[in-house]
């Protein structure tokens, strides 16, 4: 989903739509710097490996 296809048709409607991009971008992309894991499972693997 790309914001620029957007039309906003309030300032509600746009932290709305502004928000949920963020967290699909930020927690849910897989990335590249992170060997092809999710931000989310990046810092899962993170977490478990300071645990053991």
């Amino acid at each position: 989903e790309c914001l620029n296809e957007h039309w906003f048709t309030s300032l509600a409607h746009a932290r709305v739509i502004v928000e949920a991009w963020r967290r699909e971008y930020n927690e849910e992309r897989p990335k590249r710097s992170l060997g092809g894991l999710t931000p989310t499972a990046y810092a899962q693997r993170l977490m478990q490996k300071q645990l053991n």
